[in-house]
């Protein structure tokens, strides 16, 4: 039996993945937490709405949804977008960010069946600096 060979009865656990750290340019740390802040800002937001968070940035190859919230039987999946003022954080939703989206919703629903057959949307929460964020239900749809 090797050192590194589990003991007999013991199952090898595959190592954790790496958490992603904050890039190391000072300008993308600064976005990077900006950013955290913001995705903070708008779960803290949707709780006090009565939503409940289920994930926070659940990752897939396809894509990322910031927020991944239930309220009343519906599943909402919510991106945040933080800018200087509600104009561009409204802007950078664009139609290929939709999509990327919207993909990463169906690995959610394939990894998690039991959310298959509620009702579901997109909602957006825009965050400016100083300023209470801005909810918007049914920002976009996957029909589109």
């Amino acid at each position: 039996m090797k050192p590194t060979d589990p003991k007999p009865g013991c199952v090898r656990l595959p190592p954790k993945k790496a958490v992603a750290a904050a890039p190391s340019d000072p300008e993308r740390q600064i976005a990077f937490r900006f950013g955290l802040s913001a995705e903070s800002r708008a779960a803290a937001l949707l709780v006090a709405k009565g939503y409940r968070i289920l994930a926070r940035r659940f990752r897939t190859p396809v894509g990322e949804i910031d927020i991944v919230a239930r309220r009343r039987g519906v599943l909402i999946f919510v991106e945040v977008k933080a800018r200087e003022n509600f104009a561009d954080a409204a802007e950078a939703i664009g139609r290929r960010q939709q999509s990327r989206i919207i993909a990463a919703a169906e690995l959610w629903l394939a990894t998690h069946p039991q959310d298959a057959q509620c009702d579901m949307r997109f909602d957006v929460v825009l965050v400016v600096p100083g300023r209470i964020p801005h909810h918007l239900q049914a920002a976009f749809d996957a029909s589109a």
